[in-house]
């Protein structure tokens, strides 16, 4: 039997965190359930996933779409899409039927690239490898999650990139339909057909855009602050989230924006310490607390103060006992007051 082999290479970098991550894992629920119901595709389909942080894992191997269920999507730091595209690589190789003189291979295989931020690692030699020697022979299809991605960095790998420009839970809903649309009608055209080209599904009444990789065009920025915290209760991990806002003044009887690099609480969610660190790389960067606006309670005991910052640079929570201990060192002491001139604190490279 020739397979169809469908990869999904996703971001689960710190900026996921939160609705983007869950969105994604339910959209694979729903992408799985409607193919198995569709008998070209049971017929055809063989999935997989890969997720990369600041490394790269595969969540799932090459799996025929019956015995296939989505795993639980981890979240790491870093966004390191060149290790995330040579996991995918070093897959295909060992995975991949080709054809022989006695038999006919698999179909090529369909890629999607879901990521909603800018490469972190240096990418450059896998993105050379790639486009070497798998670009011909796979069908990568880019989706930008938000406007926040680097374009001009998709297109260096594909001309079919996608912008998923609401991130609501109804656009990544019809999102998802879409895909499973693409699904579907590749599985036809290769059972009836004999085609090997993936048929992606009209983007009409989806608020979904392609994107011309020739009209590509911007420059990597930052979009968000992540900041990795401990319970100082239960001992576990989560992250706080911040993204980019523009506030606006008003002067002169006009509103002029002011500094750029202001960042606006999203929220805090817990993370399992152990799949964290196992997909990130350990690389920080810093940010100074004045350019930060909005301090959440803690979301694994719902302590007041979700960041507090020890000397020796950890960031735990604190609740209405005089007396603290740091979960990250063991360090106790008494809540201090920071400077008007705020502080330097780590934070991930999102």
């Amino acid at each position: 039997m020739r397979r169809l082999p469908i990869y999904f290479l996703v971001d689960v970098s710190e900026s996921m965190v939160g609705s983007p991550i869950e969105q994604v894992q339910q959209g694979m629920r729903t992408i799985i359930q409607n193919l198995r119901v569709d008998p070209y595709a049971l017929e055809t389909v063989f999935v997989s996933i890969i997720a990369f942080a600041g490394k790269a894992r595969v969540l799932s191997p090459l799996t025929e779409l019956y015995k296939f269920y989505p795993p639980v999507f981890p979240i790491g730091g870093g966004t390191s899409l060149g290790a995330g595209l040579e996991a995918l690589m070093d897959d295909l190789d060992v995975s991949i039927q080709k054809t022989t003189l006695e038999v006919k291979g698999d179909w090529k295989p369909i890629i999607f690239l879901f990521t909603d931020g800018n490469p972190t690692d240096d990418y450059h030699a896998a993105f050379r490898r790639w486009n070497e020697h798998y670009r011909k022979h796979c069908s990568l299809v880019a989706v930008s999650i938000g406007d926040n991605v680097n374009l001009l960095t998709l297109a260096q790998l594909t001309n079919d990139i996608l912008l998923l420009k609401e991130t609501d839970a109804e656009s990544f809903s019809r999102f998802f339909k879409w895909v499973t649309a693409s699904i579907q009608t590749t599985s036809v055209s290769v059972s009836e057909q004999n085609a090997d080209e993936v048929k992606l599904a009209p983007i009409s009444g989806i608020n979904l855009e392609k994107v011309d990789p020739n009209g590509c065009y911007g420059t990597v920025d930052e979009n968000f602050v992540v900041l990795h915290g401990r319970c100082q209760t239960t001992g576990n991990d989560y992250l706080v989230k911040y993204a980019k806002r523009f506030p606006a003044e008003e002067r002169g009887g006009r509103f002029e924006m002011l500094d750029s690099s202001f960042f606006k609480l999203v929220g805090a969610y817990p993370v399992d310490k152990e799949s964290y660190a196992s997909l990130s790389t350990g690389a920080r960067a810093s940010i100074n607390t004045r350019m930060l606006a909005g301090a959440p309670t803690c979301p694994c005991c719902g302590n007041q103060l979700g960041i507090v910052v020890c000397e020796c640079g950890g960031i735990f929570c604190v609740g209405e006992e005089r007396h603290n201990e740091c979960p990250w060192c063991g360090l106790k002491g008494e809540l201090g007051s920071g400077s008007d001139a705020g502080m330097d604190i780590a934070r991930g490279l999102g």
